[in-house]
């Protein structure tokens, strides 16, 4: 195994094709968080089913999670993911009101 910043990551990961998956950083997590958010109000299609489907008490959880991280992250993060933070959630916030309002 290798080290990793978050721990121990598998040797046998094949690293060889780029660009099949975006890099993991913070950023990344965070706007994957919204998408998230966005197919469980149906704004967007799920993925693997190319259907809407409204489920706004998973929108709603998932918004409060990034909250919550913004909170627990303060003071760590860079300004451009500080400033992303912020305008994914007033983001989030608009569609939730305006999807289930």
């Amino acid at each position: 195994m290798t080290e990793t910043a978050g721990g121990k990551e598998p040797d046998n990961i094949d690293k060889s094709e780029p660009g099949l998956l975006p890099e993991l950083d913070f950023s990344t997590f965070i706007l994957s968080l919204s998408s998230s958010v966005l197919m469980n109000l149906g704004v967007i299609d799920n993925p693997v089913t190319n259907k809407k489907v409204k489920e706004p008490a998973v929108a709603r959880q998932t918004i409060d999670l990034i909250a919550l991280l913004k909170e627990k992250t303060a003071g760590n993060l860079n300004d451009t993911e500080q400033r992303l933070m912020e305008d994914v959630l007033k983001e989030l916030q608009a569609w939730y009101v305006k999807e289930t309002g």
